[in-house]
């Protein structure tokens, strides 16, 4: 510092300092005002659009296997998704609320209706959704912690992969998250922080992909889990979602379907390794009380694995991405492929009688896939947008046991795609 600016400081800080000691009881500067509620809406818009090629060219144009990416060498739109919200502030000690409202548009809400719901106001491929329309609390309650609460529709909690392309390594997605688990719910649920480690999770909805008044059968399901996160390195979480999710119409002749349960069970562990390094573990379980009828007996259906991921910073703009999967399906009830744009939802409320394209008996499979998110530096005048280019190679493999892909004649499918996400 120069010697005159010293000097000024001094002479400044003099007076100040005589002042504050003769003024010890003056009262605190106000402290600034909060942000008003308005202020802290967010809105954004994401379009996400890719292809997925098969060096096979299967004639019936699937990817079996896959729902979100099931068309075969056809450029798609999956996601246009225009959002507004007020999220709940994550450091509240006070009360808070917030909302979210989500809209969907594009190829992926043919798997992502609820039953009845805006299930057919579309019928060709792009078609439209309501992906969440819920309100949230925070309430200091219980514990030092409180509890964070949620009501309405939200896309479910269970999994490491989530229908929003943005938070997701890859392109294509997991057997887990296709076939293993839910994935949209109305109804409440809770998260208290029960320690600054510990998370208890509970909640009551419609179950799977179904509302309340409108439900494919007439009983809820219910939400159960942890969340242990003992530092910022790692953390496991651990989720059961559990009660009838068969359609009642769909259900043979004196059947009734609130008698059988489905229960999802799903565990993610996160090990963040090193800034250049995290790997992420997913262990899931699923099993279907009415999962084949043989004159009168009923057997249940089972299915589950494990995926690993690895990802690894290349640099500012790269990540490589890998994943290793074992999914088995003990009975061929989770796996199926759906020809019809309307068939999925048709088949969740139990209205068709068609049957997706599945496989009886007993089947595992394997996947391997690697892909890079590049995600480049916008020109200034862009600054509000994000790019991510994702291309990616997968593998997947009947491990023992008849073909499954290309119409049931191969054991093996090799499939290279590449997607964009944008951002708002």
């Amino acid at each position: 510092m120069k010697t005159r600016n010293l000097v000024a400081a001094v002479a400044l800080a003099m007076p100040l300092a005589a002042t504050a000691a003769y003024a010890d009881d003056a009262p605190a500067a106000a402290p600034a005002a909060p942000a008003a509620w308005a202020d802290t809406l967010k809105i954004g818009a994401q379009l996400e659009a890719g292809v997925m090629g098969n060096l096979a060219s299967p004639k019936d144009n699937i990817n079996f296997g896959q729902l979100y990416t099931d068309r075969a060498d056809a450029p798609v739109v999956n996601q246009l998704l225009l959002s507004i919200g007020r999220p709940v502030d994550p450091k509240a000690t006070d009360y808070d609320f917030g909302f979210k409202l989500q809209g969907l548009y594009g190829t992926d809400a043919r798997y992502t209706h609820f039953a009845y719901f805006l299930d057919k106001s579309l019928k060709g491929q792009m078609q439209a959704d309501v992906l969440e329309a819920s309100v949230s609390a925070f309430t200091p309650w219980l514990t030092d912690g409180g509890i964070n609460w949620q009501a309405g529709m939200w896309p479910t909690l269970l999994g490491f992969e989530t229908i929003d392309s943005s938070t997701n390594p890859f392109y294509s997605h997991s057997y887990i998250f296709n076939f293993g688990l839910p994935v949209k719910h109305t109804g409440v649920n809770a998260i208290l922080h029960a320690t600054d480690t510990i998370d208890l999770y509970a909640g009551v909805d419609a179950g799977n992909q179904t509302i309340y008044g409108k439900d494919n059968n007439s009983s809820s399901s219910f939400l159960a889990g942890v969340k242990v996160t003992p530092n910022d390195s790692f953390n496991v979480l651990a989720l059961m979602h559990y009660g009838p999710e068969d359609a009642q119409k769909a259900m043979p002749s004196g059947y009734n379907a609130n008698k059988y349960d489905r229960t999802y069970t799903d565990g993610v562990i996160t090990y963040k390794v090193s800034d250049a390094l995290t790997l992420t573990t997913e262990l899931n379980y699923a099993k279907e009380d009415f999962g084949v009828l043989t004159g009168t007996k009923v057997k249940s259906a089972e299915a589950g694995g494990i995926a690993q991921y690895a990802a690894i910073t290349l640099s500012d703009t790269a990540t490589l991405n890998l994943r290793a999967e074992v999914f088995s399906d003990t009975r061929g009830f989770f796996v199926a492929a759906y020809q019809n744009s309307l068939l999925a939802v048709e088949s969740l409320e139990g209205t068709n009688t068609v049957v997706p394209t599945g496989y009886s008996g007993h089947s595992t499979y394997g996947a391997l896939t690697a892909g890079v998110t590049f995600k480049p530096t916008l020109p200034d005048n862009m600054s509000a947008l994000t790019l991510l280019i994702r291309p990616e190679l997968r593998v997947d493999n009947v491990l023992g046991g008849p073909g499954r892909f290309n119409g049931g004649k191969d054991e093996t499918a090799a499939m290279a795609s590449v997607d964009f996400v944008l951002t708002y």
